[in-house]
C-alpha cells in the first residue's frame, strides 16, 4: 500500500487556471481521467491528492504544463496527452525542449513549433544532414514538415528552388482517361504539397514562383534524367514507389541540395507482388552515416486524438489477425 500525499501547487493568476484546465475544463477532465490522483482547486492553487507516486507524477506534469503558459505556449487537448505520455515514460522534462524552438510562421503569422520529440528530431536530421527520410503514420506532420522547411531555406537564400514530388500510382492506368490536361490529372495527387505551400506562402505568392520555376510541383516520373542542384526536394508518399523509382530520384540529388522522403511504410498501394522502394531503402541505406532516417510513431501523430487511436486499432488488428 502507497502512503497517501497532497501537493499544492499556486497559480500565478486566475488566467493560468484557464489556460491550464482548459475550454470547459476540458484539459483537467483529460487529466483526471488518466490518473487516480485527486485535483481540485483551492484559493487560487491546485490540490493534487492520493498515492505519492501518482501525485509526484501529476506534480510534474502540472509544473511543467504551468512553465509552458508562462512561456505563452498555447496548449491544446493534443498537448495534454502527449505531456501525459511522456510523464508515464519518466520523459516529462524533455517537453520543454519540445516547444524551444520556432520553426517559421505560417502566412497569416500563426507560428509554427516542433509539438512532439519525434518532429523535433526530424527537424534536426533536415538542418544536419542532406538526404532525410520521414517514416510513420498519417498525422505526425512529416510533409507539412519538411515544406515549412522548405520554405525557410528559400526565403533565406540558402537554397534557389524547391521541388515537390510524389508517385501519382493511385491514378494507374486510368490517368489518360481523367478529364483535363495533364497539369489538372497530376494535381489532385499533389495537393497535400500545395495546401502546406498555400500555409506558408499564401496563394498568390504560390503561383508568382512557380511561374518564376523558384518552386516546381510535378509527379515523379519527371524527376528522370535530371541533376537537382541548389534544391530543397521533397517525395512525398514515397511507400508507392518502386525499388527503381527510389534509386532514380535518389541519384537526382546534386551539390547544394537536400532531399526529405516522407512515407508510411503501412500504406502502400502499390500492386501485389511489387517491393516498396521505401522499404527497400530502408534495407539498403540504413548503414549510411550521411543519410538519417527517422520514424515517427503513433504518439506523434498531432491530428485529433482519434485519429492516434485508430492508428492503433488497426495496428492492433495486424498483429491479431495478420490483416493486411
Amino acid at each position: 500500500m502507497h502512503l497517501q500525499d497532497e501537493v499544492r501547487i499556486p497559480f500565478a493568476d486566475a488566467s493560468e487556471a484557464l489556460l491550464l484546465f482548459g475550454p470547459h475544463d476540458a484539459y483537467l477532465t483529460l487529466i483526471e481521467e488518466k490518473s487516480s490522483a485527486k485535483i481540485m482547486t483551492r484559493e487560487g492553487e491546485l490540490v493534487i491528492s492520493g498515492d505519492k507516486p501518482e501525485v509526484d507524477k501529476l506534480a510534474e506534469l502540472v509544473g511543467i504544463l504551468l512553465q509552458l503558459i508562462r512561456r505563452g505556449i498555447a496548449l491544446s487537448e493534443r498537448d495534454i496527452s502527449y505531456a501525459m505520455m511522456l510523464t508515464n515514460q519518466g520523459d516529462a522534462a524533455q517537453l520543454l525542449d519540445v516547444y524551444d524552438e520556432e520553426v517559421a510562421r505560417t502566412q497569416r503569422g500563426k507560428l509554427i513549433r516542433a509539438k512532439t520529440l519525434g518532429q523535433r528530431h526530424y527537424l534536426s536530421a533536415i538542418k544536419k544532414k542532406d538526404i532525410v527520410f520521414g517514416i510513420g503514420p498519417a498525422g505526425t506532420g512529416k510533409t507539412y514538415l519538411a515544406v515549412v522547411t522548405a520554405v525557410n531555406a528559400l526565403k533565406n537564400a540558402r537554397v534557389k528552388r524547391i521541388v515537390l514530388t510524389r508517385p501519382a500510382v493511385e491514378a494507374g492506368e486510368s490517368l489518360g482517361f481523367l478529364p483535363g490536361d495533364l497539369q489538372e490529372k497530376v494535381d489532385p495527387y499533389l495537393r497535400p504539397l500545395y495546401d502546406a505551400l498555400y500555409d506558408m506562402l499564401g496563394n498568390e505568392q504560390v503561383a508568382k514562383m512557380m511561374e518564376r520555376g523558384l518552386i516546381e510541383v510535378a509527379p515523379l516520373a519527371y524527376m528522370r534524367g535530371r541533376t537537382l542542384e541548389d534544391s530543397f526536394v521533397i517525395l512525398d508518399e514515397a511507400q508507392n514507389t518502386t525499388p527503381e523509382q527510389m534509386k532514380m530520384f535518389l541519384t537526382r540529388l546534386g551539390f547544394g541540395s537536400k532531399m526529405v522522403i516522407t512515407g508510411d511504410v503501412t500504406q502502400v498501394d502499390l500492386p501485389k507482388g511489387k517491393k516498396s522502394g521505401l522499404r527497400e531503402a530502408q534495407r539498403i541505406l540504413s548503414p549510411l552515416a550521411d543519410v538519417a532516417f527517422i520514424h515517427f510513431q503513433e504518439g506523434d501523430v498531432v491530428r485529433h486524438s482519434l485519429v492516434q487511436k485508430i492508428i492503433q486499432a488497426y495496428a492492433k488488428e495486424e498483429v491479431e489477425h495478420n490483416y493486411g
